[in-house]
């Protein structure tokens, strides 16, 4: 798609901007179909300063949730979809993803299913998107699948917002609290060491300890700073690597507290991922190859990959996760259970709302707890730090009282 500057007239007044088109006949016809009388059409090239620049994924999770729900609703009252993406293109605020828009209405007017436009942006519309519309176009429900689609990212965005805000607490009480030790033994301890000087005499062993953690800290602050630095840099580089990747999901898994909770989101994640997956008429295969690239814990996506392999040498599904630690047995038992009766889609779903359900229960209770947690740890290390500054500044007063 390029973009163009244009001028011309409308019922009212001149008008001139800028629109997206494939070339000038296009843009003209384009500014036709708006009511306006084209004066002239200059090609904008593309420069640092106009090109539009996303980092990441051109749409946020809640764009991407409301687009799916809104085209979804149109479709069921009947617009047509390349009329359904044209009015949801003009409603978007964002310009990146209108763009993405424009252009997979310009694919779909020349006969490109929808799947296949949608696919040509890939930072926009993950795996599970395509397949999923995909599979309803073959059925012939495309409106459903999309329905079916928000409705698995509101879920899956809800859980993780969850997690992430239980996660975060702590993490931010933490930083506080360091900020403020650092803050004390930088500028405030200090001050009081010539006063100790003065008083001669043995110091307590606290007082030691603190004043000893405050030279430290002034003399070598640098060495901290690069082991904050390191740590990130080091976790990183984890990150990137496939096996590093598994021992930190793995660790984090087992932590004490949160790792039960990360374990329930991501097991919500699987079961939901594969049943909005299975009830869209998706390949059992496929799906669980979907399912892996989209959990986002290395150890649950190596254990449905595995399961994966299993059925592919005609073994079973649920062999892999009854033999695993992260998985409890409930989710092989109903995954089991699913397939007797033929109603996998639906038993997933439970398990996937008994672990959403999980999630909110156990963040809540875990906030609640953490809170006066946080607040008796920073007032513990806070008042050791005053006390060990106030002992001596004691003996000094009762020094002062018997002259």
């Amino acid at each position: 798609m390029t973009r163009f500057t244009y001028e011309g007239r409308d019922a009212k007044s001149i008008r001139r901007g800028t629109i997206t088109a494939t070339n000038k006949r296009d843009a003209a016809v384009k500014l036709k179909n708006q009511g306006i009388r084209v004066v002239s059409i200059v090609e904008q090239k593309e420069t640092v300063l106009t090109k539009d620049i996303t980092i990441g994924s051109p749409v946020k999770r809640e764009q991407l949730i409301m687009f799916l729900r809104q085209f979804s609703t149109l479709l069921q009252a009947g617009v047509t979809i390349v009329d359904a993406v044209r009015i949801l293109a003009m409603q978007v605020e964002q310009p990146a993803f209108r763009k993405i828009l424009n252009a997979v209405q310009e694919d779909l007017r020349t006969g490109t299913p929808l799947s296949d436009a949608l696919a040509k942006h890939p930072k926009a519309f993950e795996p599970l998107i395509l397949n999923m519309v995909g599979a309803g176009e073959v059925s012939g429900t495309v409106d459903e699948s999309l329905d079916q689609l928000a409705d698995h990212f509101e879920k899956a965005y809800r859980t993780r917002q969850k997690v992430t805000s239980a996660m975060a607490y702590p993490v931010v009480v933490g930083i506080l609290a360091l900020g403020v030790v650092i803050f004390l033994l930088s500028f405030v301890v200090p001050m009081f060491v010539d006063m100790f000087d003065s008083i001669g005499g043995e110091l307590p062993w606290l007082t030691l300890f603190v004043l000893a953690a405050s030279d430290w800290m002034q003399n070598y602050w640098y060495l901290l700073v690069l082991l904050v630095a390191a740590s990130v840099v080091g976790v990183l580089l984890l990150r990137n690597n496939p096996q590093g990747k598994y021992m930190l999901d793995s660790f984090l898994l087992r932590m004490p507290i949160f790792g039960n909770i990360v374990k329930k989101s991501s097991l919500a994640m699987m079961t939901r991922t594969l049943s909005s997956m299975f009830s869209s008429s998706v390949p059992i295969l496929q799906a669980l190859t979907m399912t892996e690239r989209v959990i986002g814990n290395e150890v649950i996506s190596r254990v449905v990959g595995q399961s994966r392999q299993s059925m592919e040498r005609g073994g079973s599904l649920t062999e892999p996760m009854m033999n695993h630690w992260a998985f409890p047995p409930l989710i092989p038992h109903m995954i089991a259970i699913g397939e007797e009766t033929g109603s996998l889609d639906s038993m997933l779903a439970k398990v996937a709302d008994f672990y959403e359900k999980e999630v909110e229960a156990a963040t809540d209770r875990l906030k609640a707890l953490i809170e006066p947690i946080m607040i008796v740890i920073l007032a513990a290390i806070v008042g050791t730090i005053v006390l060990a500054i106030m002992i001596p500044m004691f003996s000094m007063f009762e020094q002062i009282d018997s002259l």
